[in-house]
């Protein structure tokens, strides 16, 4: 993760998501602008939880370690989303790490100016609020999605969401061989019958397995099998 000296560019994402009254003039001074390239990790769970991240660009996948070192994804992130509100509120450590899928621009301002600066300014308030009772209602949202739909439509849904832009022009989604036991995790499955249905997606021609990897090859047929449900 590397700073980016570019004030336009962060004056531009306050206005596109409509944060300049959220950030107002006694925290702008404070606020950076960071930028990551797929792989690269914004903050590590359990590390001690120092500046909050508002994504403007680009998407994250949030993964949980267990104290086995197996990990498990939570959930992937497209912009507008904040990282860092539930340990800020709650003054805890970081809770799930948070790694680049693509590249990633992030807005960063210290805990220490927030409080200083921002507990008493209710558009900031106001804005923690909305996004944390968001973060719990799409949670119970994937809960009943996992109960509801067959596991065909919970891959397709996945497959589409791992996909970035860049890997949709190639027409790739790639998933390694380590992380499809976290993908049945992830989804509610089983290994054994997320290979059969990855098997039924290749035969329809929807994707294609090589060696550690899987690749969308029909976008708009996976697009048909979810039918406008999305994880």
């Amino acid at each position: 993760m590397r700073e980016v000296q570019n004030m336009e560019q962060l004056n531009e994402y306050l206005r596109k998501y409509q944060l300049e009254k959220v950030f107002h003039e006694p925290l702008r001074p404070y606020l950076t602008l960071y930028r990551l390239a797929p792989g690269d990790v914004a903050c590590y769970q359990g590390q001690r939880a120092e500046q909050m991240y508002v994504l403007v660009q680009g998407k994250v996948k949030i993964y949980t370690n267990s104290t086995e070192g197996q990990s498990l994804i939570v959930s992937f992130k497209t912009p507008p989303e904040v990282i860092g509100d539930i340990e800020y509120v709650r003054q805890i450590e970081i809770i799930n790490t948070v790694e680049a899928v693509s590249s990633v621009d992030l807005i960063g301002i210290p805990y220490t100016w927030l409080r200083k600066a921002g507990d008493d300014h209710p558009p900031l308030l106001h804005f923690l609020l909305d996004i944390i009772t968001r973060k719990f209602y799409v949670k119970s949202d994937f809960l009943s999605f996992n109960l509801m739909h067959p596991v065909e439509v919970r891959l397709a849904s996945y497959l589409l969401s791992v996909s970035t832009e860049e890997s949709d022009m190639a027409g790739a989604a790639h998933l390694d061989s380590i992380s499809l036991t976290d993908t049945a995790n992830l989804i509610g499955t089983s290994y054994r019958h997320l290979n059969r249905v990855i098997m039924k997606f290749c035969s329809k021609g929807l994707v294609e397995r090589g060696r550690g990897s899987i690749r969308i090859r029909d976008l708009d047929g996976l697009r048909a099998i979810v039918n406008g449900s999305m994880l």
